[in-house]
């Protein structure tokens, strides 16, 4: 079952020296507005393409707009083995919300 990640967590565990693998699966046009340094840049449709790039034994915390397309990217990567997944709940709009007030905001 797909956890939540809230976003102060997720800023917490960037901050660690180990920090948790982020996977952004907006589009490209999105990444452009905005983006959170660190992050892994893989569109939700190149997904399962490309989750050779990705480690199925680390925590990997997966990243869009408000959530959605992210807690379906969280579930095929569950599908496929992955024991640590996590949706970061509201997504970018809460991050941009909660954590980074400077970082542009779009619909």
């Amino acid at each position: 079952m797909v956890r939540d990640l809230r976003c102060s967590e997720l800023s917490a565990s960037l901050e660690a020296a180990d920090p948790i693998a982020l996977v952004d699966v907006r589009e490209d046009w999105e990444v452009e507005i905005c983006a959170i340094d660190g992050a892994h840049h893989i569109p939700l449709g190149d997904l399962m393409g490309r989750v050779g790039e990705l480690d199925p034994e680390s925590p990997v915390a997966l990243l869009c707009h408000h959530g959605v397309r992210s807690r379906h990217a969280a579930i095929m990567l569950e599908d496929r083995g992955f024991k640590h997944v996590f949706n970061v709940a509201g997504g970018i709009d809460v991050w941009a919300l909660e954590i980074d007030p400077e970082m542009i905001r779009y619909d």
